[in-house]
């Protein structure tokens, strides 16, 4: 079983970095200049090992929004991204916030539903691929 850490960025960008241009550049063609961020500085970030090897990254930013969520895929269907978001989830409510929110590319919305996210809004696009506002009250 996955074994998640939850790290600042300071910590945690030797091996989410990577994870993320691996997913979110290569495999979905995300502009290289946009993946790292203002925000990854102040959001704390989950990374997920199975072993000694990072396999899966995420980030919960101060204001409650999770974001950055990736798996590699040799790794998917694993139950890892559940436990990822999970330990986001369960740190945001220990801090006290009172809901998480996030940006779900629109395939992996039923994945966030599962895990009491709701919908709002309508569809929009986002580094060119269309993305789901959603939300979970904690």
């Amino acid at each position: 079983m996955a074994r998640i850490e939850l790290l600042s960025w300071e910590h945690a960008r030797a091996h989410a970095s990577p994870i993320r241009f691996r997913v979110f550049v290569e495999e979905q063609g995300v502009p290289r200049e946009i993946e790292l961020d203002e925000q990854d500085a102040v959001s704390l970030h989950a990374l997920a090992f199975e072993g000694e090897t990072p396999v899966a990254t995420g980030r919960l930013l101060p204001d409650g929004h999770i974001g950055r969520m990736a798996v590699l895929p040799a790794w998917r269907g694993r139950g890892i991204g559940a436990l990822l978001l999970e330990s986001l989830i369960a740190k945001a409510k220990e801090r006290g916030d009172a809901q998480v929110a996030l940006s779900a590319q629109v395939h992996a919305v039923a994945f966030y539903r599962a895990h009491g996210f709701v919908t709002e809004g309508d569809e929009y696009l986002e580094a060119g691929i269309r993305h789901q506002a959603m939300r979970r009250s904690l």
